[in-house]
């Protein structure tokens, strides 16, 4: 994956997602990138509960959902999402 890696940020970097995703194969429809920190988080369309959030390595959710490279670029501060794996994703900037 290392030749094809389009985020700036490093493959080990520690991002969020949900247990659902990682353990069930639940899509990746919402994704956050952070703007006071600059992290990920890689989410589900719902509500998320208490104790869903588990800590991956980036590569890890590229591996889950290739169209994340889509994202790499996303500036911090702004989210992307898509009803389903078949949409593209829409990009705009986190509310405030």
């Amino acid at each position: 994956m290392s030749d094809d890696w389009l985020f700036a940020d490093p493959q080990h970097l520690a991002v969020i997602t949900l247990e659902s995703i990682l353990r069930e194969g639940d899509p990746i429809l919402h994704v956050v990138h952070d703007a006071d920190d600059g992290g990920w988080q890689f989410l589900g369309w719902g509500d998320v509960r208490d104790g869903d959030g588990v800590v991956v390595a980036l590569a890890t959710a590229v591996r889950l959902d290739p169209t994340l490279q889509q994202l790499a670029h996303l500036p911090p501060g702004w989210h992307a999402w898509r009803r389903s794996t078949d949409q593209p994703w829409i990009r705009a900037p986190l509310p405030d």
